[in-house]
């Protein structure tokens, strides 16, 4: 059938034929337009992702090339030598001190077994490295490496297991020092102990010959009394001693009674006969003053060949004060609160060098005090006594107290003191006599020490 292409009708009947595939045409188009501007956002975000990726890689690279290089200068610069291994004993690192210590090239070592660069004696050890770092660390191997030209190089040496990232064994790391080196520091080390050791003992040796000399002229006081008695009977007597001879060659001589009376009379016999007696009970006393104060003298002078005896505390005390004193170049106000006596078993050298030493420093600390005063005093705790010896000085800074009784710490100018003397003393006093020395600031001003001491020997 055919269709009037001049009827209106049928004109628009063919437009609207036509108008169809248009639109799906369009509609084409548009979708195929979409799906264009996707895949383009979607190759945009992938080019950035690979943009972003390549940023972080080659930050990561920088990272670890820095990380190798930090690495690198570390284990270059290791004094000590360095040998990585895998978990089989194959070399896969070493340093320069392994290369120079041995005169070998480190890519003549690399991949290649570590049981060459040791002594054939070591083999069988060597050979157990790898099953003992299961189990934990070597330390402190002695071995023999192997240098270019054959020489055994004695080493100490330490091996450590190597993990990788998932915490997995992956072989062995393996340091050490020529035994050389440490045999030289080690002697070093032992001269230089030698020397300090000296060096202590002469400046202990030292600070007590201080000590002495300080004391020399209190000691030389108190010789000089019973001396200077001695020295005026021994005159007397020395007198006397002629007059008798006189009188005596008289009576052998034959002389008339009467005339050996008024001889008699003339040089006074009976008046020194008298006088003999307690001529020579005086000088018998001086004498054993003079002797006690020679045996005082030594048991300070050697305390460490005395033995714990049985000793008066409260006589100690008062000699070792009155020692000190008589040389001291100001005059100190001492107040005592002690016994008559205090019997206590303990080492009386020791003692006495604790108590000069306390007391001296008592009178240096005083020097500058418009009235100087020292206060002794004795406390019962139990089966101990505490002596407590306070001055009014300048007294003890806080930070000061703990570092009191530390060798060579003094507050005093440079010259004048060595800072031992309370050294010593507190080691006397814990070691030797089984004590204790305290010191703290005194409530009233100055400093106080407390000396600490049992009553019975309880060695």
């Amino acid at each position: 059938m055919m269709m009037d292409s001049t009827n209106p009708d049928n004109a628009a009947s063919l437009t609207e034929q036509v108008t169809i595939p248009r639109k799906l045409q369009q509609q084409a188009d548009e979708v195929q337009d979409h799906a264009w501007i996707e895949v383009i956002q979607r190759m945009d975000e992938i080019y950035a992702d690979m943009v972003h990726y390549q940023v972080e890689l080659e930050k990561k690279n920088a990272q670890l090339e820095e990380a190798q290089n930090f690495i690198q200068s570390v284990v270059s610069a290791m004094s000590e030598v360095l040998i990585v291994c895998d978990i089989n004993g194959n070399i896969q690192q070493v340093n320069d001190a392994l290369c120079n210590s041995l005169g070998l090239q480190a890519e003549l070592l690399i991949g290649q077994s570590m049981n060459q660069l040791f002594g054939e004696n070591y083999q069988a050890m060597i050979a157990e490295f790898p099953e003992h770092i299961r189990s934990g660390t070597l330390i402190d191997c002695e071995v023999e490496l192997l240098a270019r030209d054959g020489q055994a190089v004695p080493m100490a040496i330490n091996c450590n297991a190597r993990f990788d990232f998932e915490n997995k064994l992956s072989g062995l790391v393996i340091t050490g020092r020529p035994l050389g080196e440490l045999r030289k520091a080690y002697s070093a080390l032992q001269v230089a102990h030698e020397e300090l050791k000296t060096a202590q003992q002469q400046l202990i040796q030292s600070e007590k010959m201080a000590s002495l000399g300080r004391l020399v002229a209190g000691v030389a006081h108190e010789l000089n009394n019973p001396i200077s008695f001695l020295y005026a009977n021994m005159f007397a007597l020395k007198g006397y001693q002629k007059k008798f001879q006189q009188y005596i060659d008289a009576i052998h001589g034959g002389a008339e009674p009467k005339k050996i009376q008024k001889l008699r009379e003339k040089l006074r016999i009976d008046k020194m006969m008298n006088d003999i007696s307690p001529l020579v009970e005086g000088s018998m006393e001086g004498a054993e003053r003079v002797s006690q104060i020679i045996a005082n003298l030594k048991k300070f002078s050697t305390p460490q060949l005395q033995k714990a005896e049985p000793m008066d505390l409260v006589a100690v005390i008062h000699r070792a004060v009155s020692w000190v004193l008589q040389a001291a170049p100001i005059s100190i106000e001492v107040h005592e609160d002690l016994p008559s006596s205090l019997k206590i078993d303990n080492h009386e050298g020791h003692i006495h060098q604790i108590l000069i030493n306390l007391v001296q420093n008592a009178l240096d600390a005083m020097l500058q005090t418009e009235h100087p005063e020292l206060t002794l005093k004795l406390d019962h705790q139990g089966q101990q006594i505490q002596l407590h010896i306070i001055d009014n000085g300048h007294g003890l800074e806080e930070k000061d107290l703990l570092k009191v009784f530390d060798p060579f710490f003094t507050t005093k100018a440079v010259g004048v003191g060595t800072g031992l003397g309370l050294s010593i003393s507190y080691g006397l006093a814990t070691e030797q006599c089984r004590g204790d020395l305290q010191a703290r600031q005194h409530p009233g001003g100055g400093a106080e020490f407390i000396l600490t001491l049992p009553l019975e020997d309880g060695a």
